[in-house]
């Protein structure tokens, strides 16, 4: 075992607090949050199981682990979260100013959109 893994594998959690592996060194049964992501899942309220951590940029790089087995599925949003998320997101597509409905946001900087912030270069 290179001394880099060495240094980082703590399988009974002795040195870290809980067990800690190296760089895709974990066993099975174990995930990040994004890895929980991808498969539909997430933690559900569970503890850090464990941690990897290696040698990154700017020192020691640090990944947490949950169980696979106690990760719960994703929720789902209602119809209405998403009627009331649509609605959101239009309020930021729509201009205060002339009441047009744009397809980008608007540019919180200028709180209006840009014809109605820069109207001399529409003239142009």
């Amino acid at each position: 075992m290179a001394r880099i893994r060495a240094a980082f594998h703590d399988p009974d959690g002795t040195r870290y607090g809980i067990p800690t592996y190296w760089w895709k060194g974990a066993p099975p049964g174990y995930a990040t949050r994004r890895q929980l992501t991808a498969a539909d899942l997430r933690p559900g309220g569970q503890p850090v199981a464990a941690q990897v951590l290696w040698r990154g940029v700017g020192g020691t790089r640090t990944a947490y682990l949950y169980r696979v087995d106690l990760a719960a599925p994703k929720r789902t949003a209602t119809p209405a979260q998403r009627a009331a998320i649509g609605k959101a997101l239009t309020a930021r597509r729509t201009c205060p100013t002339c009441h047009t409905v744009r397809p980008y946001f608007i540019p919180r900087s200028l709180g209006e959109c840009v014809d109605c912030a820069y109207p001399q270069e529409d003239a142009a």
